[in-house]
């Protein structure tokens, strides 16, 4: 057989080596993180010429790239809801902001008109989402308009009428909901960026990323480290995480092994042990971040669907200050007797 001479090439930039030749070209089309970490290997028969082997090699990347550009596509931009369903709306920042010490900040005011761009694989940083409807059920609404509503399976209606939010269309008494939070219970995923979703703290490490969430001052860890799944994950009220990089500024995550006592969202929409939540976390420029939610769970779905869509967040300065929100029992035992009993009995 002939002897071979393995080229590798370095994915994301624009010089390849061959033994001990560097050989500098013309970009190429850039292609993926996912490419950049497993590379690509060549081999190429002795005695072509340099420009053979270069022509050889440009060719077989711009194969790869054809051959994954509508994968990547669909990786990189969120699935749009149906046109029924609107795009999770923030509000501007108002003329001033007050954090934790009770500082009066600049809010609108510190936006600057031309932000910098976004930082490479960096969506670090305090974000506020503003007094935003995403803090309810996302883009689907518990309306009672049909269109507004999920796909479910028969399975999925069955536990949906099982659920009794205490808000929404669907709402009871306080007195007779069944909300697994109201019990102390976990929000879970992805109700976390669904419900009450207020000012968030990203922080990352080579390895991870942080997720700082003010309702409950609850966190949850990220992968970034090439790792896959577990073969037998043990139930998780906010699951396993594992995100990539799909361009410089959009970091995707799916979360799996999600404890199935969690709503999906305060809705009562429900979920198996089978959901699949993914993330979109896109940096648009320095200062903004937008996330999206889909949920993928075949027992209780037809079809995947978005649950939360380009929601913004706005960067705040590194000093501000979250103030605390957290469920104390003592604090909703007082909610239940100078409120809630007296409203659900009055109702009876």
């Amino acid at each position: 057989m002939a002897d071979l001479i393995h080229l590798r090439i370095v994915m994301g930039g624009d010089q390849f080596r061959a033994g001990g030749l560097q050989i500098q070209t013309a970009p190429l089309p850039h292609f993926v993180d996912a490419a950049e970490a497993a590379g690509c290997i060549v081999a190429l028969r002795k005695g072509e010429s340099l420009a053979m082997r270069i022509g050889r090699l440009v060719g077989s990347a711009v194969i790869v790239a054809f051959l994954a550009a509508p994968f990547l596509r669909a990786q990189v931009e969120p699935p749009q809801p149906p046109p029924t369903v609107g795009k999770s709306r923030g509000e501007p920042p108002p003329p001033t902001i007050q954090d934790g010490w009770h500082r009066i900040l600049p809010g609108m005011a510190e936006v600057p008109k031309n932000p910098a761009p976004a930082p490479r694989h960096d969506i670090g940083g305090t974000w506020d989402p503003g007094p935003t409807q995403g803090i309810q059920a996302g883009v689907r609404p518990d309306d009672g308009i049909p269109e507004d509503q999920p796909p479910y399976t028969p399975l999925g209606l069955e536990k949906l009428n099982e659920n009794k939010p205490s808000a929404g269309f669907r709402s009871v008494l306080p007195g007779d909901t069944n909300d697994p939070i109201d019990k102390g219970d976990p929000q879970g995923m992805p109700r976390e960026d669904l419900y009450e979703l207020r000012v968030t703290q990203i922080v990352q490490f080579p390895e991870k990323v942080f997720v700082l969430y003010t309702n409950g001052r609850v966190w949850r860890v990220i992968w970034t480290d090439g790792r896959d799944f577990p073969k037998d994950m043990e139930p998780r009220w906010f699951g396993y995480s594992i995100g990539r990089w799909v361009n410089d500024t959009t970091l995707v995550v799916e979360t799996r092994g999600v404890d199935e006592r969690t709503w999906a969202d305060r809705a009562g929409r429900p979920h198996s042990a089978d959901m699949v939540v993914k993330e979109w976390f896109h940096r648009v420029n320095q200062n903004r971040l937008e996330l999206s939610v889909q949920i993928d769970d075949s027992k209780m779905y037809t079809k995947p669907w978005m649950a939360l869509y380009k929601l913004p967040f706005d960067l705040r300065s590194p000093d501000y200050d979250v103030r605390e929100m957290i469920f104390a029992p003592s604090d909703f035992g007082e909610y239940n007797r100078l409120l809630a009993n007296p409203v659900s009995d009055s109702g009876k």
